[in-house]
Formats: C-alpha cells, sequence, structure tokens
C-alpha cells in the first residue's frame, strides 16, 4: 500500500491523496442518472430557479386530467361538453331544413336529438348526416354548422314513379324499381299502378312504351305483369287489353285505331286480344254474349220461317 500525489508546478494542487484501493473502489453513476442527479442537486442548493404558484397550477392540471379520465371511463364526457359550450351562447337555435317535400321536419328534428340545451359545438355532424340518410325518402343529406347556434340541414329527395301492388301492399317505387316507403294516402293517386310478382323492375318500360299513345295510357287504370313477359292493360271502364311480348308499338297503334274509328273501348266487351299480330280478338261480356247469342237464335228462327213460307 502506497500513497499517490499529483501535483501541478507553479500552483497549488487542487487533488488530494487518494489511496488506490479507494479509487478502484469508487463507482461511476450511468449517464442518464447522472442528469437527475444533478438536477436534484442544483434544485436542492437553489441554483434553479421555480416560479410563483407552479406546485398550485401543477395540482389543478392533476386534478382536471384525473377528472376527465374519470369523465370519460364513466361516459360522461360528452354531456359536460354540452353543458359547458351550450352556458357560454352555443346552444342550438335555430334549424333550417330544406328540400323536404315529402320528409316531415319533425321527424329531422328528432334524430338531430335537440332538447333546448344542445350545443352546436358538442353536436356531431356525420352522426346526424346517417340518422336523416335512413330516412325512407331522403336520397342524399348534407348537415352544416353555422355558427353560433344554427344548423342547416339540405336534403334531396328520391322521385316516385309508380305504384306497385304486390298482394295485398302497395308501395311506391323509383323508375329503377327501389321501394321507397308504403302508400299511406292519396296525394299519388295519378302514378300509374303496376301489379304482379316483379312488376316494379318492368315498370321502367312504361314511360318510353306509351309515350306515343296518350290517348290509351290516359285510360289504363292498373298495368299487370304477366309471367314475367308481357303487360295486360286494365282500362277505366273495366276492359281488359292483352299486349304482345313484342313489338308492342304496332299492337298499341292497332288499339288507337280501332278505339279512333269504331269506339273500341267504349263497347260491351270484356276484352281485346292483341298478342297474335296479325288478328284482333274481342270477347264479349256474358251479358253482351248472352245478348248476342239470343239475337241469333232469334234470327235463325226467323230465317227457318221464311224458309217455310217459301
Amino acid at each position: 500500500m502506497f500513497a499517490l500525489t499529483v501535483k501541478r508546478i507553479g500552483r497549488p494542487s487542487r487533488y488530494i491523496e487518494l489511496p488506490i484501493a479507494e479509487a478502484d473502489e469508487r463507482r461511476v453513476l450511468p449517464r442518464p442518472l447522472r442528469r437527475v442527479v444533478r438536477f436534484f442537486v442544483s434544485l436542492g442548493s437553489g441554483r434553479i430557479h421555480i416560479p410563483a404558484h407552479t406546485g398550485t397550477v401543477s395540482a389543478l392540471g392533476f386534478l382536471a386530467a384525473t377528472g376527465l379520465y374519470g369523465m370519460s371511463l364513466g361516459g360522461h364526457t360528452e354531456a359536460v361538453a354540452q353543458a359547458t359550450t351550450s352556458a357560454v351562447g352555443f346552444a342550438i337555435e335555430d334549424v333550417k331544413v330544406s328540400g323536404n317535400n315529402q320528409t316531415s321536419e319533425i321527424e329531422i328534428l328528432q334524430l338531430l336529438g335537440l332538447d333546448g340545451a344542445t350545443s352546436l359545438v358538442a353536436l356531431d355532424v356525420d352522426a346526424a348526416r346517417q340518422k336523416i340518410a335512413r330516412l325512407p325518402w331522403v336520397e342524399n343529406v348534407e348537415v352544416r354548422k353555422v355558427y353560433p347556434k344554427t344548423i342547416e340541414v339540405k336534403l334531396s329527395e328520391r322521385a316516385a314513379y309508380a305504384i306497385w301492388q304486390h298482394g295485398q301492399e302497395l308501395s311506391l317505387i323509383e323508375k329503377s324499381g327501389s321501394v321507397i316507403a308504403p302508400l299511406r294516402d292519396n296525394k299519388f293517386s295519378t302514378l300509374p299502378l303496376v301489379v304482379g310478382r316483379d312488376a316494379e323492375t318492368a315498370a321502367a318500360s312504361i314511360e318510353d312504351a306509351f309515350s306515343k299513345w296518350p290517348d290509351v295510357k290516359a285510360r289504363v287504370k292498373a298495368y299487370v305483369w304477366v309471367s314475367g313477359r308481357r303487360w295486360d292493360l286494365h282500362m277505366d271502364n273495366g276492359v281488359v287489353v292483352k299486349l304482345p311480348e313484342d313489338d308492342v308499338d304496332q299492337a298499341l297503334a292497332t288499339l288507337s285505331k280501332f278505339d279512333r274509328e269504331q269506339q273500341l273501348l267504349e263497347r260491351d266487351i270484356a276484352a281485346v286480344d292483341l298478342r297474335l299480330p296479325d288478328r284482333t280478338t274481342i270477347q264479349l261480356t256474358p251479358e253482351a254474349a248472352a245478348r248476342r247469342q239470343a239475337a241469333v237464335t232469334t234470327r235463325t228462327k226467323d230465317l227457318k220461317k221464311a224458309g217455310q213460307n217459301i
């Protein structure tokens, strides 16, 4: 064991004699811990200045963070946000709805969930849009916030093309055949009535097929889709017109001509069969058939008497 002394010439030495064994036993802290130790040493010695009220602010921040975390876990964040923003002047007071011809404003307000204290800031616009978009008549919807107290709801609605009867049910349909909603009143009574399975998808052909024959179309009470291939027209006076599967335009031209020249649809008939291109078959009503049979019988008797008198 010996002592080691280090000196610099010309100035007093700041080093002390350190036994070699003691120097070997001293441990050096890792680099990250050195900064922590230096910070606490400086803090204790007063070399680091902490502003006044730092502890109070930190405590309040900690309590606020804890409160927000608790509200989040309890599901009360939205309610607190609603109450806070409403109290400072962002409560919704006006809802402007446009483009709604068939959609009730009351339905829209109910879906928005307004209660007189709902905050415009806290309102979830995307969720409101999705709810309104599920209404039967709504095709597109835009929901927009107008600060500080207004919501704008702009709709574009689906267009009713026809009434579809399937079984005992009546539904309004688009031209594409998509069902809009059940028929509830008579405001759509002027729309064409299509009847039968798959008639809703076949209905799109009606507008084009009858565009040149408005006189016939005006008298059609119902379009009945038969066997997924062709239409039967039920006229306003009960006459049934049987159209062919193909060349409907020619069949309608024939029907229009007979009605114009001979008032065919005004006669006591039950049906007009136009399914064959080279002939038109007329079916009489039971009463007309009975009268015709009586007339034929009388005529036959008259001819027999006339032959006997010769």
